[in-house]
């Protein structure tokens, strides 16, 4: 059971950068799935969340409007699109499995992935 994230890379401010997080070992299409990121010496924080079937879903308020999150459930695959990067998005970013309801919040996560690094630079 795993979670293996990539697309982090270097960006400049007002860049646009797709991630995405490949889920095997469990029935993708049943979970609840979402975005994390942690920078260095703060708390890992919530991002987005996106219900099993892509009916719902939910952003913090610091990238709402510019960060979009989607599933393929076929291709066991989740996506951040994140857009207007900014410097104060430089962080390592996670994918993770929760309820939906609970998915803003660290201890609402069963699963998470290693984690990619995004680095923007302005």
């Amino acid at each position: 059971v795993q979670l293996v994230e990539s697309g982090g890379g270097l960006m400049q401010a007002g860049d646009s950068l797709k991630l995405s997080c490949v889920g095997s070992g469990f029935i993708f299409g049943d979970n609840a799935m979402g975005w994390f990121r942690q920078s260095p010496g703060k708390e890992r924080e919530f991002v987005a969340a996106i219900s099993w079937g892509s009916s719902n879903s939910y952003y913090a308020d610091s990238v709402k409007g510019r960060f979009a999150v989607s599933r393929d459930n076929a291709k066991n695959t989740l996506f951040l699109q994140m857009n207007s990067l900014k410097p104060e998005d430089t962080a390592t970013y996670y994918c993770a499995r929760g309820s939906f309801k609970n998915m803003r919040f660290v201890k609402g996560i069963d699963l998470w992935g290693q984690g990619t690094q995004v680095t923007v630079i302005s």
